[in-house]
């Protein structure tokens, strides 16, 4: 339905010059039914809630937050969107519109309160997900005195101003001879065919493999920091720039810096802790913790230095978090 819709669209401006809206294709759903019947065997909402998707990712290429829209992949991820008059949840089953049984589901969380939309998502491994959302009250963590900066790097992921380091656990490294031999075998086989399908779900599913540890390890380590700290200083790194040097890439990528700071920031928000984002380009690994001295150069080969100005001897990535902690109260004091 997307697709189709957005395959009107692109027709209409080309003949007319003008654009479409949510109204004028909700009102060609019928017509497109006809042409495609099977489009009556699942529920409206859903076909209704993919035209607004598509009206809202107009409004954001024209507000210029977003690349123009482009259509979907058969073997993408795909997902439909059940609002409240398209599925019944009576407490323990949900069952969507236009089916008999209700979803067999295996919870990973239970909720309270009533459901007011459910998404049933196919990723591109072949698995089904719900995701429901429910307006929930979130208590904020009672107030604590401690403070820590953390500096994000690749051979250890985080290191805090207080407490051990956190090494990367490097997902993508562990499957990458797995994967490279899976993407070899895809691209040997004939374009359509069922066994291109075959090799690409199993190319799907090491994918799957690196990004749900990588996630489950990235909301452990975010969820303890905001646990225990009560502010959080970090670097607001330039993830999408960094990438861009092809030694570096494929290791950013794996760490998952960007996602780190995203879940930190809204987590921060949760439970009423604060987090603090330092400029990237303050000099963290060149400024003495100790007596504050700047040294001119520091190569990323130099991991233990000493200052030549008061002699302390500094663990590269251990003197950046503390003068992240230190940069990050000093924002937050003038700010207040």
């Amino acid at each position: 339905m997307y697709n189709t819709a957005l395959a009107n669209r692109k027709r209409l401006y080309q003949e007319t010059g003008k654009g479409s809206t949510y109204n004028r294709d909700a009102k060609l759903l019928t017509e497109w039914k006809r042409e495609a019947p099977w489009l009556n065997e699942v529920s409206a909402v859903p076909l209704q809630q993919s035209l607004r998707h598509l009206q809202t990712a107009y409004r954001h290429f024209l507000e210029k937050r977003a690349a123009k829209p482009h259509f979907k992949r058969k073997d993408g991820t795909q997902s439909a969107v059940f609002m409240r008059n398209a599925f019944r949840w009576d407490g323990e089953e949900l069952r969507l519109a236009k089916m008999e049984k209700p979803l067999p589901i295996r919870w990973s969380r239970r909720f309270k309160g009533g459901p007011s939309s459910v998404t049933v998502t196919l990723d591109r491994a072949g698995r089904y997900h719900v995701s429901i959302l429910v307006d929930e009250e979130i208590e904020p963590l009672p107030p604590i005195e401690r403070t820590v900066g953390i500096d994000c790097g690749l051979i250890r992921a985080v290191v805090p101003s207080h407490g051990e380091p956190v090494d990367n656990p490097r997902y993508f490294e562990r499957n990458e001879h797995k994967l490279a031999i899976a993407q070899r075998r895809l691209a040997r086989k004939r374009k359509g065919s069922k066994n291109r399908e075959k090799a690409r779900l199993k190319v799907a599913r090491i994918h799957a493999r690196i990004a749900d540890p990588r996630r489950d390890w990235l909301h452990k380590l975010t969820t303890r920091l905001i646990r225990e700290n009560q502010v959080v200083c970090a670097e607001s790194l330039a993830v999408k720039a960094m990438v861009r040097n092809r030694a570096l890439a494929k290791a950013i990528h794996d760490v998952g810096w960007g996602e780190l700071i995203r879940q930190l920031s809204y987590k921060a928000k949760w439970y009423g802790r604060t987090l603090v984002e330092i400029d990237q380009w303050f000099p963290s690994s060149k400024l003495c913790h100790a007596c504050g001295h700047r040294m001119d150069r520091m190569p990323l080969s130099v991991r233990r230095w000493t200052c030549p100005k008061c002699g302390a001897v500094h663990d590269r990535d251990l003197n950046a978090a503390r003068n992240i902690e230190s940069e990050g109260l000093r924002l937050l004091k003038v700010s207040a």
